[in-house]
């Protein structure tokens, strides 16, 4: 049977008399462990970036002596690499494979790994320590471009286009959750064995999923003639536009978090970014369908307000339960928000573009997590810790008018 197969995605057909339910129930769990299968690849990636996001700002800013504008450009200076790198990391998916793009972000996420190990090694000597930790980020932001762009195209195209909605909303769970187990534990490592084990796990658990891609089945590229790249660019990015600035708050949020809980003398930091990620999941897998039943764009409006009350309570937080409350508000509200518009965005395409258009997509995402550590650096510089949630505030209400108008326009256009 092979990828392409329709009884690999179709359920069975039931027995006469008997209910359709088990059948059903039988078939969906088949699909998600094959979407999982595919897109684990994303959880490590993730896990590489989580371990040490909430270690490398405060160990930035308190150990090697550095700004919290440079600590805070130290975690963005990623995603310039990953922005950069979105555009090609699709094209290596639409034209040589998304296994081909899938096996070579790992490696690039190892290699980042050891270039973390040795940041943390030499952090006596300040300059090459800096040096090391930025060259990790550089090399992890490509390998998560490549990586995460190919499983999640390795995945809509196992499992069949009609699925894309699930295989975008199981691989932001793997993010969020790798995200979510990598923050505690690279805090609990770091403060165990130092920056250096950090290095050492991320090697090797990237190291091993390069040989489980290269076991891994390869899927047919989709041959053909290709839009221009312009031509992708310009139907992706208003949705891209309103996904960068609707992630500002969690960009905020992973950024400048563990800083805003030393501002306040509080502890558990990394709780915030657990409980994000824990509702983040929670959201997506009871509410995925919502999606499929009621469109893209009402779900993201939807979200996205959630998303807003969440970013305000923890502006206004004035106790370490009440940010834990509120980031969980925020991952909830978030949860749907990337693969709502994302669906949205991937349908302007043909098939055959679906890689670009994805990795454009998602660029814009890294597009807020570049802007957010200089620019709410900035602002926490002017007035304080407090004031970056505000900021993102702004933000969120921005995309969530981009949303309406995207919305509004897609109606108009349809046919009466």
């Amino acid at each position: 049977m092979t990828a392409h197969d329709p009884q690999s995605i179709s359920p069975a057909r039931p027995a006469p008399g008997t209910s359709e339910a088990g059948p059903r129930r039988a078939h969906d769990a088949a699909l998600a462990w094959r979407i999982v299968s595919y897109v684990v690849f994303t959880f490590v990636v993730y896990l590489a970036i989580g371990l040490p996001l909430a270690v490398l700002p405060a160990y930035v800013h308190f150990r090697l002596g550095y700004s919290a504008t440079v600590a805070g450009l130290v975690i963005s200076v990623q995603y310039i690499a990953t922005f950069l790198s979105r555009p090609w990391a699709g094209h290596i998916s639409d034209h040589r494979g998304a296994k081909i793009s899938v096996i070579w972000g790992m490696s690039l996420c190892a290699a980042s790994g050891v270039f973390l190990g040795a940041g943390g090694l030499l952090h006596r000597i300040t300059w090459v320590s800096m040096t090391c930790l930025i060259l990790s980020r550089l090399v992890l932001g490509v390998g998560e471009s490549l990586g995460s762009t190919g499983a999640t195209l390795w995945g809509i195209s196992a499992v069949g286009a009609e699925h894309t909605a699930r295989v975008i909303a199981y691989n932001g769970i793997c993010t969020y959750g790798a995200m979510a187990v990598g923050a505690p534990l690279g805090v609990l490592m770091e403060n165990a064995l130092g920056l250096g084990s950090l290095g050492i796990l991320t090697a090797a658990v990237c190291a091993a999923s390069v040989f489980l891609a290269i076991c891994k089945r390869h899927v047919p590229v989709v041959h053909g003639e290709h839009l221009p790249f312009r031509s992708v660019l310009a139907r992706v990015a208003p949705h891209g536009a309103a996904l960068a600035l609707g992630g500002v708050g969690y960009s905020v949020l992973a950024t400048f978090v563990t800083l805003f809980y030393v501002s306040r003398h509080w502890t558990g930091a990394a709780l915030c970014l657990t409980a994000f990620g824990l509702a983040f999941i929670a959201a997506r897998l009871a509410f995925i369908h919502t999606i499929d039943r009621f469109g893209g764009f009402p779900v993201a409006i939807t979200c996205m307000a959630v998303e807003s009350v969440g970013v305000l309570v923890l502006w206004r937080a004035h106790s370490p339960w009440t940010a834990l409350v509120a980031a969980s508000i925020t991952g909830f509200g978030f949860s749907l928000v990337f693969p709502a518009i994302g669906v949205e965005a991937v349908r302007r395409v043909p098939e055959k573009n679906r890689g670009t258009a994805l990795g454009l997509y998602t660029g814009f995402s890294d597009v807020s997590f570049f802007l957010v550590g200089p620019s709410a650096g900035a602002v926490i510089g002017a007035f304080g810790y407090a004031s970056a949630f505000l900021f993102a505030l702004i933000c969120v209400l921005v995309a969530l008018a981009i949303v309406i108008v995207l919305a509004e326009a897609t109606r108009a256009a349809e046919p009466a």
